[in-house]
């Protein structure tokens, strides 16, 4: 059994708008949802405005980036994947197709199912929305050093891939 250290959250900052004392935000600021919660209303906007000119959400660019580095998988891995339930998937999947980015194909292992694949214009659209994602990461993180950002990435990961 380890030993937690509990450490004092900092208050916030005292708004500078109303120049009233901050709020004592220390026992939310002591959870790991919250901190992640706050962190992601931060880089959303971020993502939303760069990712626009691609017309793609978060969940279009997860699927993307996954099929980009893993071809020809099946459904139901992404699924699992990205953590989206079948028939909304295959919403998802639709759009995309429609949209010129995505193949369905049969897979030759079983013909009963089908597997995914990225179009040549699914591919150029994901190597540059991969960049434009790295970029705003940079942006929206500029506050922590490159060792403290692989850091977070890594605790974050300890959390979910467990």
């Amino acid at each position: 059994m380890t030993k937690q250290i509990k450490k004092k959250a900092p208050p916030a900052a005292t708004p500078p708008e109303t120049g009233e004392p901050a709020l004592d935000q220390r026992t939310l600021q002591a959870l790991v949802g919250y901190n992640c919660r706050r962190a992601y209303i931060n880089i959303m906007p971020l993502f939303e405005k760069r990712m626009a000119k691609y017309e793609l959400r978060p969940v279009d660019f997860s699927v993307l980036s996954l099929l980009k580095a893993n071809p020809h998988i099946n459904q139901k891995r992404l699924s699992v994947a990205v953590k989206v339930s079948p028939p909304n998937l295959a919403i998802l999947l639709d759009k995309l197709q429609q949209r010129g980015l995505l193949l369905r194909e049969r897979s030759p292992l079983d013909r009963r199912s089908q597997t995914l694949a990225l179009t040549p214009a699914g591919l150029s659209m994901c190597g540059k929305a991969e960049k434009t994602a790295a970029e705003l990461e940079l942006d929206a993180t500029a506050a922590l050093t490159d060792d403290e950002r692989a850091q977070l990435i890594r605790l974050l990961q300890k959390i979910y891939l467990n």
